[in-house]
């Protein structure tokens, strides 16, 4: 309309100029006070080394917070990845410092207090624009302004995600252009699968903005209770975690199926208790670690700062004070004393007084799990021309790699490269899997010797099979 009117004079003219000038200082005000550039982080040595913005994205009556790190290799061409962790009620945080961001503690050298940071070279950002989100809400430093704001589910998570993104992509419209992967590990396999549907039928409804969603990247996904469920015990049998004797007497008893099974079922409920007791010891996020306690340091207390909550049996010690006495969680309590101290805060321009006590995983979520299979959305997915990559740690036994490989064969797609290994260095870092239908191209790959999540386990080797993947390039 404001174009009709500006083609009948020059004043016109002159009108359609103003207004473009001032709509053009608009957006860019909007771009400009979105979040805010974050150059220093206390324990870090010297100004960052990439792009760090922090800050809130307003969906509904949530406050979304996020971290985004502009990629550190060409930011106008590289794609734009969507990242969020599982749980429910991990915080993005966690992907930045454990996973796939270019921070990390100096675990070796610690000591108490504030733990240092420094610089991870084998990072996603090298390759992509990373924007991570924590999400729902009540996970990190994402909080609600109303008590029913608190209440979240699969489903709303999925709407959540997609509205914050949407949002995000109106203040930076610099990325609007990039290709667009949506990316998530764990639990969150579930509200990602929903995010991506969400985004494909807002940009079918012509909804703005448009999103150019190119594909998606889930590591050690939920996707299916009963797959997941059913596969452990398939898993714990070729790990040699349980006898042929007992998988055989179980499996028969159960008719393969070991999901949702109660005392009325008697003989199928027996052998499950008996393979409980085999594998209550084994650390589900890696078998070939030790079983250690949830790390989570005193607040209250600067004397306890230094240690974790546990029984004696069960303590977390430092990798170098005891190295035969470590546990993995060591690594995640660090993140405790850094992301609740007052100067980090400030530093991230976290808005005051909303979380008192941030924590890695949020374990007391109103989360109502109202999901469980979204195999018939990936179904859906085979028809709209997405790339995908899907991965498992191959020593996982919370998602074990035969569900994930279950789940995608119920795809029916038609293979296209087979089965062989992948390598990083001329070392074998896993095996992989590519599949192709009607312009949808599905790449599976396990990672050799990692855990849940696998680019917590191996960083390096993980950062390349991403790299090869974002840019199109085969395992």
């Amino acid at each position: 309309m404001l174009l009709k009117m500006s083609s009948s004079s020059g004043t016109g003219s002159v009108n359609l100029a103003c207004l473009l000038f001032i709509f053009l200082l608009v957006l860019s005000a909007n771009v400009a006070f979105s979040g805010t550039i974050v150059k220093y982080l206390p324990g870090f040595v010297g100004e960052l080394p990439f792009t760090l913005e922090t800050g809130y994205v307003t969906v509904g009556s949530s406050e979304m917070f996020y971290y985004f790190i502009e990629s550190e290799g060409n930011p106008k061409e590289d794609p734009l990845l969507l990242w969020y962790s599982g749980g429910p009620g991990c915080s993005a945080f966690n992907g930045l410092i454990y996973e796939i961001g270019p921070l990390e503690f100096n675990i070796s050298d610690y000591e108490g207090g504030l733990p240092s940071l420094s610089y991870y070279p084998y990072s996603w950002t090298k390759t992509a624009s990373i924007l991570f989100v924590d999400a729902p809400v009540g996970t990190g430093f994402s909080y609600s302004t109303t008590a029913e704001g608190w209440a979240v589910s699969d489903t709303s998570t999925g709407v959540q995600v997609y509205e914050f993104l949407k949002k995000w992509l109106i203040d930076h419209p610099q990325y609007l252009k990039l290709e667009l992967f949506v990316g998530a590990d764990s639990y969150s396999g579930i509200s990602a699968t929903l995010a991506i549907q969400n985004i494909l039928d807002g940009n079918g409804y012509g909804r703005e903005p448009h999103l150019n969603l190119k594909g998606y990247i889930l590591g050690c996904p939920r996707i299916d209770g009963q797959i997941q469920e059913n596969s452990k015990i398939i898993y714990a049998h070729r790990m040699a975690l349980i006898s042929d004797e007992l998988y055989k007497a179980t499996k028969n008893a159960c008719n393969s199926d070991y999901y949702g099974v109660t005392s009325s079922d008697a003989a199928c409920y027996e052998n499950l208790q008996l393979i409980k007791k085999c594998i209550k010891d084994i650390n589900k996020n890696d078998i070939l670690e030790p079983k250690c306690t949830f790390a989570s340091p005193d607040p209250v207390e600067e004397s306890t700062r230094r240690s974790l909550r546990g029984n004696s049996a069960d303590f977390i010690k430092s990798p170098v004070t005891i190295p035969e006495k470590w546990c993995h969680n060591f690594n995640y309590s660090l993140s405790y004393v850094w992301a609740n101290d007052q100067s980090v805060q400030a530093a991230l321009n976290v808005s005051q007084k909303t979380v008192r006590d941030w924590k890695r995983c949020n374990k007391s979520l109103d989360y109502d799990y109202d999901v469980t299979s979204v195999i018939d959305y990936h179904l859906n997915f085979t028809t709209k021309g997405l790339q995908a990559l899907i991965y498992n740690g191959d020593h996982d036994f919370t998602i074990p790699n035969v569900g994930t490989q279950q789940w995608i064969k119920e795809l029916d797609l038609t293979i296209v490269n087979d089965w062989r290994p992948w390598l990083v260095d001329g070392q074998v870092a896993g095996y992989t899997i590519k599949y192709s239908e009607n312009g949808y191209r599905l790449t599976y790959a396990t990672v050799k010797g990692a855990g849940h999540s696998p680019q917590e386990y191996k960083r390096r080797e993980c950062y390349d099979m991403f790299d090869r993947f974002i840019h199109w390039y085969p395992l």
